[in-house]
């Protein structure tokens, strides 16, 4: 309670009670200080025709750290003279108080009310709207750290108000804002790219399994099409309900692969899907070798996967299927063929069932596929993992941006409020000024 006195008598933060060293022009002062603060309402749900007017009413799920241009809903004029919800001006500085979304804060670009979740600041002549945003951005932490609560902790404005800020010489925080949004720009641009990088990295595989189908991987002019019943050995759908039931599993014994396990050609089981051993050999004939292709019969089509020694002896489940090709041929080869965009198409067109997609033993063995020699599909195979590895750094590299570009912004703004990116001029009057002005 005694800070609260001290921040009520004097606009100036005690030096005990100061965060960090600033420029001695700067001045620590209280967020009640430089801006008038204000909360929201929710006009009652009961009366439909409060929420048929033309004034935007903006709640906490609609603050994302960015300007604000549209709401999700409006009230009326009647909703807002019989509520708590009051009319903001363009440029206030929004923060939200509760639950999940606690600590992000927005910018108004229009007038709009809010609800009481929303803590309202209209900036004083001491504070550039745009400096006092992206102060309250960069305290995100700080004010769940402050949050009272269980899962989902809750600020009030007085803990806002009575919160510290770095106040420099009007014209240094214009000179600071411009320099945030000069290096943010630069960082978007660096990220829209990354973007593009993730978002093109299935179309750029996809492109590269049709040149495996086609054979211009071998800079063949193309590639003689066989349905997969003549190069397949055996295809066996998994065990029926009937013979594996759910009182069979068990955790920490034999996995049980179904369509939800196999993914981008990798198998990852559950550790509760397994069976024992005695139970495995009891429904040995659905059990997968080397070699074997593992493919998913029901609901996303093309999902499959290669059978290698890990997986040796684990069993095919209910949704899949096992496809055990003829020598010669090789799994990691067709398994990838299996899942490439025209496999997937065809087998969408001719798969059964209208609740569930589903695929019979007569759809599969008429998929077409290329045929090429054991020699032309190792060297394609060879050549497709070494295209997919280079995507796949590509991937990697872009995700680590994204990562990087989120990190310094953060690191910008722990700058940009101690006065460390260089835009300070010493000779400016100190900003404490600016403060008795309004006292």
């Amino acid at each position: 309670m005694a800070k609260k006195k001290e921040a009520s008598a004097s606009p100036f933060v005690p030096v005990e009670e100061q965060p960090y060293p600033i420029p001695e022009n700067w001045c620590w002062t209280y967020l009640s200080c430089v801006a008038q603060w204000g909360s929201g309402g929710t006009p009652s749900r009961k009366i439909l025709a409060y929420y048929d007017g033309n004034i935007p009413w903006i709640k906490t799920g609609e603050l994302n750290d960015e300007p604000i241009y549209k709401s999700e809903e409006h009230i009326s004029s009647e909703a807002l003279a019989n509520s708590s919800a009051k009319l903001f001006p363009i440029h206030t500085v929004i923060i939200a108080m509760y639950g999940a979304t606690i600590g992000k804060v927005g910018i108004l670009e229009i007038k709009a009310a809010t609800n009481q979740a929303c803590a309202c600041a209209v900036s004083s002549v001491a504070i550039d709207y745009k400096y006092l945003f992206y102060y309250a951005k960069s305290q995100k932490d700080a004010f769940i750290k402050k949050g009272k609560g269980g899962a989902q902790p809750n600020i009030s404005q007085e803990i806002i108000k009575t919160h510290e800020i770095p106040l420099p010489p009007l014209a240094e925080q214009h000179r600071i804002v411009s320099r945030i949004e000069s290096l943010f720009a630069k960082l978007d641009e660096a990220k829209e790219k990354a973007q593009a990088v993730l978002d093109g990295f299935e179309l750029r595989k996809s492109a590269i399994l049709h040149k495996a189908f086609t054979g211009e991987l071998l800079g063949l002019s193309g590639s003689k099409t066989i349905p997969l019943e003549a190069i397949v050995g055996t295809i066996r759908i998994g065990p029926f309900g009937s013979v594996l039931h759910k009182e069979d599993y068990i955790a920490g014994g034999i996995p049980v692969i179904n369509p939800k396990h196999i993914t981008n050609q990798q198998i990852a089981p559950e550790g509760k899907v397994t069976i024992s051993e005695e139970k495995a050999l009891e429904l040995a004939a659905y059990r997968l070798k080397t070699g074997d292709i593992i493919m998913g019969r029901r609901g996303e089509m093309g999902r499959s996967a290669p059978i290698t020694e890990k997986e040796n002896g684990w069993l095919c489940g209910t949704g899949s299927l096992i496809i055990r090709l003829q020598e010669g041929y090789i799994a990691a080869f067709y398994s990838q063929i299996i899942a490439s965009h025209s496999s997937v198409q065809y087998l969408e067109e001719n798969c059964v069932g209208s609740t569930m997609k589903n695929l019979n033993e007569k759809v599969i063995k008429s998929l077409p596929v290329p045929s090429y020699t054991k020699e032309q599909q190792e060297e394609i195979v060879a050549i497709f993992n070494s295209l997919l590895e280079k995507e796949q750094q590509a991937k990697s590299a872009a995700e680590a941006v994204l990562t990087q570009i989120d990190s310094m912004k953060k690191a910008i703004l722990v700058r940009a409020f101690r006065g460390e990116l260089g835009s300070n001029d010493p000779s400016e009057e100190w900003a404490g000024e600016l403060l008795k002005v309004m006292l």
